[in-house]
This record gives C-alpha cells, sequence and structure tokens, in this order.
C-alpha cells in the first residue's frame, strides 16, 4: 500500500500559514471596532422623572416608557424612530453624579 506521508515541514507551513490569516482577521476586527464612530444616542436622564427606573431592570423599566413617550403624550418621538418596544437597549442608563 501506497500512503502519502505529510513532510513536517509542509504541516509547519500550513500552521504558519493558519497563524497569519488569524492575526490578520483579529488585526481587521481592532481597526472596525477602532474606527467606529461615537456613540450618539441620548442617555436616560438622571433626573426627577426618570430616577425611580434606574433600580429596575432594563426590561421592567421599559414597560413605563409609552406612557410619557408615544405620539400623542409629553415628549413624542421622531416619526423616523425604530421600533420602541427596547428603549433601553439603545438608551444607555447614565452614570448617576
Amino acid at each position: 500500500m501506497d500512503q502519502q506521508k505529510i513532510h513536517p515541514e509542509q504541516g509547519k507551513k500550513r500552521s504558519n500559514l493558519y497563524t497569519v490569516l488569524f492575526i490578520g482577521v483579529c488585526a481587521i476586527i481592532l481597526i472596525v471596532l477602532f474606527k467606529a464612530p461615537p456613540e450618539t444616542t441620548k442617555k436616560l436622564p438622571y433626573d426627577e422623572i426618570h430616577q425611580k427606573f434606574y433600580p429596575m431592570g432594563k426590561k421592567e423599566a421599559e414597560k413605563f416608557c409609552p406612557s410619557c413617550h408615544d405620539q400623542d403624550k409629553i415628549a413624542p418621538l421622531p416619526k423616523d424612530h425604530p421600533p420602541k418596544y427596547r428603549c433601553l437597549f439603545c438608551h444607555k442608563k447614565e452614570k448617576p453624579q
């Protein structure tokens, strides 16, 4: 029977290739992350109105958002606002000062 033998040099070359590819992919990911634009979404204000929602979990607090932030309420959302069911996914809580 004739079996193919892998020379140690071939295995080393393949290993080096995978290492270079891995490093290249990691470098590309880092470059993309560093060039990302700064966060521009307004944070959940830490004021008298919103302060009571800070101790709550995100999903629990989000249930109260439509009571004020609806089209005909105190602080209506812009017409081009994305879906309104996950408010605190984008609008992070501010760190209390």
